[in-house]
């Protein structure tokens, strides 16, 4: 637990695929973490790959047609790897090149965008994992440091202004458009990095789930920056 030594509370550290997959979540932990030091030039792919929109789903031909250095292979065989990996354990996982996300201006007192701290739910029982392997990482937030924004009495206020129904469907008008997903952190919230390289395991709100969802966040990323990363 070295690398997170203030938060043992909710992120269980190992050291190979098969204890990220099989670390139960339990009391307050729900987030595994696969600890790596990659090796490999990943700054090379991100910056040969195209980017024609915002954010590019990179195919793995589009990365194996890529001419590379000898450190760029290095990465290269890094994110195949870990391609196979998660295929193998039943997920369909993409490699993303990302300039930005698009901003969510619909509500201005209430963006539902990912830089926007939120859950992922599920129907059924599943997970989502993701790597960083260039640019600025993601954000966790442990949930005793957040409150849920639909629960927050002004924002609610606003909420219900939006709202055309009887009250006992106004639970079932936020499910519907997401905002019971949505966080604020706490004056004293320290949100958790993400780091690079290290290939995460984040539970999600799903009906078997023992645990609850892990908050997360997309970073705000630097003018002229590119991110990495490989997300299912």
């Amino acid at each position: 637990m070295s690398d997170f030594p203030n938060h043992t509370h909710q992120i269980q550290t190992v050291t190979n695929f098969e204890d990220l997959l099989s670390t139960p979540f339990q009391g307050s932990i729900n987030a595994a973490c696969w600890t790596r030091q990659l090796k490999g030039n990943f700054s090379e792919i991100a910056n040969k790959l195209p980017l024609n929109e915002n954010i590019e789903t990179i195919s793995q031909e589009q990365l194996h047609g890529l001419q590379l250095s000898d450190a760029g292979q290095l990465a290269r065989s890094v994110i195949v790897h870990d391609f196979e990996l998660l295929t193998a354990h039943g997920a369909a996982p993409t490699l993303n090149l990302i300039q930005h996300y698009d901003r969510d201006d619909s509500y201005p007192f209430f963006p539902t965008d990912v830089y926007s701290f939120h859950v992922d739910r599920s129907a059924g029982a599943m997970n989502t994992f993701l790597c960083t392997y260039h640019g600025a990482p993601s954000d966790i937030l442990p949930n005793a440091q957040a409150e849920q924004k639909v629960l927050i009495p002004e924002i609610r206020a606003e909420l219900k202004k939006l709202y055309d129904g009887s009250e006992d469907d106004f639970n079932a008008f936020l499910e519907d458009y997401f905002f019971d997903l949505h966080y604020d952190a706490l004056p004293y919230a320290q949100p958790i990095s993400l780091g690079t390289g290290h290939l995460w395991r984040l539970a999600v709100d799903h009906p078997d789930s023992d645990v609850p969802p892990c908050i997360h966040r997309a970073p705000l990323e630097e003018d002229g920056k590119l991110r990495l990363m490989i997300i299912c």
